[in-house]
């Protein structure tokens, strides 16, 4: 028997101002439920970015909360740390040390030191990263090569929420296509992942919540169903430009 889904990241009434005085979140929020892919259209200065940091404990709120499994990101930030993985757009792992190092290393810095040589094998092959790469050099992979070796940190970890900032940004179709059946697996198992994205064939895809962010606003929120037989294109154009007309 499935267990019920249940909240696992929650963005509640979330607003950030910068020193600046830009107002880079408005009060957002949302719910991403175990075995749920929640994806964030936006533009660059959307605010999708800030919103990852808050969760990340990058950067605090000014106003409201960003939960982890019911833990406060900038309350508790090593307990919230430790029940998420996240992958960035530029997946920063060491360009002189083998994609088993690389796993090895960032495996037991997050405190996992249970794992074999074997488990990373598989995890690697699990991701799409072809055998006889896994004990070459991280600086003569392609970028879809780092980025599964970053995904592959993050299976490793086992943390019930994933956070994904443009992951399949770069990537080639076949790169992106492997990385969109990757994460559905990860739905399957329970996992509840935020992904913020430009790709919008990929969210309308794959996500099971869309929403659209611009000026530090969630303009947009609806389900997969909700989203059956809608042009996602056309309405992101349409929320966008209506936005922009009230913002004018």
């Amino acid at each position: 028997m499935e267990s019920p889904a249940r909240p696992m990241i929650v963005a509640d009434r979330l607003s950030k101002r910068y020193e600046d005085g830009q107002l880079a979140l408005d009060d957002v929020s949302f719910t991403v439920n175990t075995g749920q892919i929640f994806a964030m259209l936006g533009g660059n200065g959307a605010g999708k970015t800030t919103c990852i940091n808050i969760f990340l404990n990058f950067v605090e709120p000014s106003g409201g909360e960003a939960r982890i499994n019911g833990v406060v990101t900038h309350k508790e930030p090593l307990k919230a740390k430790a029940l998420v993985a996240y992958v960035s757009e530029n997946v920063m792992l060491y360009p002189n040390f083998t994609a088993m190092q690389n796993l090895d290393f960032f495996v037991r810095l997050g405190g996992k030191k249970d794992y074999t040589k074997d488990d990373y094998r598989q995890v690697l092959l699990r991701v799409g990263l072809q055998e006889e790469a896994h004990d070459k050099r991280l600086k003569g992979f392609s970028k879809g090569m780092r980025q599964k070796c970053g995904i592959a940190v993050a299976i490793l970890k086992n943390a019930p929420a994933i956070l994904l900032d443009e992951p399949t940004s770069g990537l080639d179709p076949k790169a992106a296509y492997e990385f969109t059946h990757l994460l559905q697996s990860l739905r399957e198992e329970g996992k509840a992942i935020l992904m913020s994205t430009h790709d919008i064939f990929r969210a309308r895809e794959i996500a099971d919540v869309v929403g659209i962010m611009n000026r530090g606003r969630l303009v947009m929120q609806r389900s997969h169903d909700e989203l059956a037989g809608e042009d996602l294109e056309k309405l992101y154009v349409q929320y966008m430009a209506g936005y922009m007309d009230q913002a004018a």
